[in-house]
């Protein structure tokens, strides 16, 4: 019984959802496909999962189980800047990594800004309906959350905090490494907008993605002295 105690099991239980292949599991918790795969195949013997056409959840008791203790754990231990990719997949609800988290993903993480290891907020498009229940599950996880704002880092000891910006209608999203992200396009768009803080990141997507985007800029710099404004629109 508690060879099934296990920080892999655990986070396969919570972050699977109907379908999903092996690969966009260990994509969405940052494990190794082998790793993964070799676990599923304990939580099918197991009787936890199934495997058709896809992984299934097969007993919820014991899943939300899993869930129950990965959010006590979160709440005792802050969760690390990986671990922060990896939580908003336990909620069950669509969401999409946008404003410098769009950038983040689309550079596959070659390109960050306005940000530290002591504060870490990480910034998500979700559904206008689902904004509430968002902020219940961070509020079980322990983790600050705001709408569209940068939650103050004085009011809390985690590293890792979460910018909710809702939207209206069906979220329109890519999979890039395991993570949902806003499409290119709207990701580009937004670092124009802001292109003296993305120079380097806009030569990176040109390249990676052959787009024909010019990286230099005559206009005066945006946000140059507040680079936290690139996230407001």
């Amino acid at each position: 019984m508690m060879e099934y105690v296990d920080e892999t099991a655990a986070k396969i239980m919570v972050a699977a959802r109907p379908g999903d292949s092996i690969r966009r599991i260990a994509q969405k918790i940052d494990g190794s496909y082998s790793w993964v795969y070799d676990w599923i195949e304990r939580l099918e013997d197991a009787g936890f999962i199934r495997r058709d056409d896809g992984v299934f959840i097969e007993n919820y008791v014991v899943r939300d189980r899993y869930y129950d203790l990965v959010s006590a754990i979160s709440r005792a231990v802050p969760p690390s800047i990986d671990d922060g990719y990896v939580i908003p997949h336990f909620a069950g609800m669509p969401f999409a990594y946008t404003k410098i988290d769009g950038v983040y993903v689309w550079t596959h993480g070659g390109y960050q800004i306005a940000r530290g290891h002591d504060d870490y907020p990480i910034f998500i498009q979700v559904a206008d309906q689902d904004v509430e229940q968002w902020t219940a599950f961070f509020d079980e996880f322990g983790i600050p959350s705001r709408i569209e704002e940068r939650p103050d880092a004085t009011n809390y000891d985690a590293t890792v905090s979460y910018v909710l910006f809702p939207t209206s209608g069906e979220i329109t999203r890519e999979w890039v490494d395991g993570n949902p992200v806003i499409p290119l396009d709207e990701t580009i768009k937004h670092m124009l907008e802001y292109r003296v803080n993305y120079e380097p990141a806009l030569e990176m997507i040109a390249d990676e993605y052959d787009r024909d985007i010019d990286a230099s800029h005559e206009d005066p710099p945006h946000n140059i002295d507040r680079p936290w404004g690139i996230f407001r629109d």
